[in-house]
């Protein structure tokens, strides 16, 4: 439609060659002039039906843009919560179908680090962020919020075959610091204890070292035992507890399964008091293992972000929170 404009010109090209030889040169002068001015009108009408189509395409766009309103949050960091986070993310899209939600793991540093980056909107932590994290926030001129969304306890788990059934804390402690080696010294068989820990970026191992292997002393700078085997998942420590039967491990209590068993472990103070881990024992402090998990965002959250904020700790998100083996904050 756009080449339209073209044919009055050739029409009046072919009738100033045909005037050349033309007996009737005024006729055809006067033709030719007539066509030109309908040539323009046609040229006039056509660009202003593009126009007016275009205003119309863009006023149809605009309006599409108006009505479908959407929001996107990223949420990354700890592996402890990621199947929490996940089953979070699924319902609430359900809840609110204009907003999209995206989740990674990583583990609790990659999680604070991409808010630190500005590159997450919500990081996951399974531990508390570190002085030093806050410190890089406010260069960054950030502010972190922080949340706790769930409690969990680490249970510490041993092969099925194992007759250890329970641990003094400062036991567990002897282990992963390499002072106890042997499961017989601690009421077992003649065996070598093999040591299994998360990677040192998981919120998880970071609580482990500070609350176990150096028993809350924020003095002390022991470190894992040298041949502990560091492994990249929770679903990794279960798997090798379960095919190791000198193994010993610890995890989220929502990722233990049947396959493995729990260890019963007593605290500094009642050193002959033995619990295992459990809601209830987690959320009557009975069990010495236990912790909050959090949620940061990189300032006050607003909009859409503290809507899913408000929403993860209603009753309907907190019950998922139960039926992933975690311990409800309300």
């Amino acid at each position: 439609m756009g080449d339209l404009w073209i044919i009055p010109v050739l029409i009046c090209k072919i009738f100033n060659d045909f005037y050349v030889f033309s007996l009737f040169s005024d006729i055809i002068h006067s033709m030719r002039r007539l066509l030109i001015i309908l040539g323009g009108i046609m040229l006039i009408l056509l660009v202003g039906c593009t126009r007016n189509g275009a205003t119309q395409s863009q006023q149809a766009s605009s309006s599409i843009s108006a009505t479908s309103t959407s929001a996107y949050i990223q949420n990354a960091g700890s592996d402890t919560i990621v199947n929490l986070a996940l089953a979070w993310a699924e319902r609430y899209q359900k809840v609110k179908p204009g907003v999209s939600i995206s989740v990674t793991g990583g583990g609790s540093g990659t999680g604070l680090s991409s808010l630190l980056n500005k590159t997450t909107d919500i990081a996951n932590a399974s531990r508390q962020i570190s002085a030093e994290e806050l410190t890089t926030a406010k260069k960054e001129g950030l502010n972190p919020q922080e949340f706790v969304i769930a409690r969990d306890a680490i249970a510490v788990v041993v092969n099925p075959e194992n007759p250890v059934d329970n641990l003094t804390i400062e036991q567990l402690s002897k282990i992963y610091r390499g002072e106890i080696n042997n499961w017989q010294e601690v009421g077992g068989d003649d065996r070598p204890i093999v040591r299994l820990s998360r990677e040192t970026n998981s919120g998880t191992h970071v609580y482990f070292l500070d609350a176990v292997i150096r028993l809350g002393d924020s003095n002390d700078k022991t470190i894992f035992s040298r041949d502990t085997l560091l492994l990249p998942s929770s679903e990794g420590i279960i798997a090798e507890v379960r095919d190791n039967p000198n193994a010993i491990g610890y995890d989220g209590l929502g990722y233990v399964t049947s396959e493995v068993k729990m260890v019963a472990i007593s605290g500094l103070k009642t050193p002959d008091v033995y619990v295992l881990p459990s809601a209830k024992t987690v959320s009557d402090n009975s069990y010495v293992i236990s912790r909050n998990l959090y949620m940061y965002t990189q300032n006050p959250p607003t909009g859409a972000i503290k809507e899913y904020l408000d929403w993860i700790l209603s009753a309907d998100a907190q019950q998922i929170v139960i039926d992933l083996g975690f311990v409800p904050v309300k």
